[in-house]
C-alpha cells in the first residue's frame, strides 16, 4: 500500500484503458488502468458544490461557454462550464426559471415532508377544486404554448400527424428539461397528450384503457425509433401529485437512476394504472377518481398548508 507521503502521486501515473462504468447522470466514472504496469481501478465522483455564501456569491458569474438548450415561458435551460475549461466538454446542467413565483420558492426550498392519503372524498371536495384554481390561473400557458405550435416547436422530437391521427390521440414528445439529450443511459422524455380533458390519472377510467395502451405502444415505437432503444429499455410512468395539471406521461431508459422523479410516493407505473383500471369493478365510468392514493408533500407546498394540514387539524371536513 503507498504511504501517505507519495499516495497523490499515484493518481498521475495511471493509464486509461477504458471506461468500464458510469452512473446515467455522468457523476460518476469508474476507469480500468494501470499503474506501473499493474491494474487498476479509478473511480472519481464529482464533489459536492461548496455552500459557503462567498463562493455562491460569485458562482453565476464564474460560469463560462453557457448554452442555451431551449426555453418556454419563464423556463430555460443551458450547459455550461464551471471555470474557463477552454476546449473541455460542459461539466453543468442549469436551469433558469425567470421570473420565478412564490409557488416555486416553496417548491424548490429544502423543507420536511409529510406521507398523506388522499380519498375520493377528498379527492372530490378539495383536491379537484385546487387543481381547477391553479389551471384558471394560467398556470398551462406553456404547455399549451407546446401543443399549439407557438413555442419549443425545435425540441418537438415527435407529433402524432394530424392527417392520420383522431384528435384524442395525438400527442408529441419532447426532452425532459433535466436531460443533457445526449446520454441514452439516463434518457427522460415526456409525451404530452393533445387533447385537454384529462388533467391528472384522477382522470383516468376504464373507458381510457384501449386509448391508454395504445398511446404507449406508440410512444415505446417512436423513441425507439429516434434512439435505437429496444422497446423493453424503456418505461412510462406519471406522477402524482404532477407539477403541472395537464396530463402527460414520463419516458425513461430503465438504466436511469432512480432520483427524485421516480421515487416512491410520486411516480406510478402507468402499466400497472391500466391494469388497475382494466380489472376495477364497475363500468366504463368506473375510475381513478374513486380509489385512494398515497403520496408525499413538502411542508411548504399549497396542498399541504391549504388541505391536507387543516385537514389533520379538523379545520377543513
Amino acid at each position: 500500500m503507498a504511504a501517505p507521503s507519495n499516495a497523490e502521486a499515484l493518481i498521475p501515473q495511471f493509464k486509461f484503458e477504458k471506461l468500464l462504468n458510469q452512473d446515467q447522470a455522468g457523476r460518476r466514472i469508474v476507469l480500468q488502468g494501470t499503474i506501473a504496469d499493474q491494474p487498476a481501478l479509478l473511480l472519481a465522483e464529482r464533489a459536492a458544490f461548496d455552500a459557503d455564501e462567498s463562493h455562491l456569491s460569485n458562482f453565476s458569474s464564474s460560469l463560462s461557454h453557457i448554452q442555451n438548450l431551449g426555453d418556454n415561458d419563464i423556463y430555460r435551460w443551458y450547459m455550461a462550464h464551471s471555470g474557463s475549461a477552454q476546449g473541455q466538454p460542459p461539466d453543468l446542467k442549469i436551469n433558469l426559471i425567470y421570473p420565478c413565483t412564490d409557488q416555486h420558492l416553496k417548491k424548490y426550498a429544502a423543507q420536511a415532508v409529510r406521507h398523506v392519503t388522499e380519498t375520493a372524498d377528498i379527492y372530490r371536495h378539495h383536491v379537484r377544486p385546487y387543481m381547477q384554481a391553479k389551471r384558471d390561473q394560467g398556470r398551462l400557458n406553456w404547455v399549451f404554448n407546446i401543443l399549439d405550435g407557438r413555442t419549443e416547436q425545435q425540441d418537438v422530437l415527435f407529433r402524432s400527424p394530424h392527417d392520420t391521427t383522431p384528435d384524442d390521440e395525438r400527442y408529441l414528445l419532447l426532452p425532459d428539461l433535466n436531460w443533457d439529450r445526449k446520454t441514452l443511459g439516463s434518457l427522460h422524455l415526456l409525451a404530452l397528450v393533445e387533447r385537454r380533458d384529462i388533467w391528472s390519472l384522477r382522470d383516468l377510467k376504464k373507458k381510457h384503457v384501449a386509448w391508454l395502451r395504445s398511446i404507449v405502444s406508440d410512444i415505446a415505437a417512436n423513441v425507439s425509433r429516434l434512439y435505437g432503444i429496444d422497446e423493453d429499455m424503456l418505461k412510462c410512468y406519471v406522477h402524482y401529485q404532477p407539477t403541472y395539471y395537464h396530463f402527460h406521461i414520463h419516458i425513461v431508459h430503465v438504466s436511469l437512476e432512480a432520483g427524485a422523479t421516480q421515487v416512491v410516493g410520486k411516480a406510478l407505473s402507468l402499466d400497472n394504472i391500466v391494469s388497475q383500471l382494466a380489472t376495477m369493478a364497475g363500468d366504463d365510468e368506473a375510475g381513478m377518481d374513486k380509489v385512494d392514493l398515497s403520496f408525499t408533500l413538502g411542508e411548504a407546498s399549497e396542498l399541504w398548508t391549504q388541505v391536507f394540514l387543516p385537514l389533520k387539524e379538523k379545520r377543513l371536513q
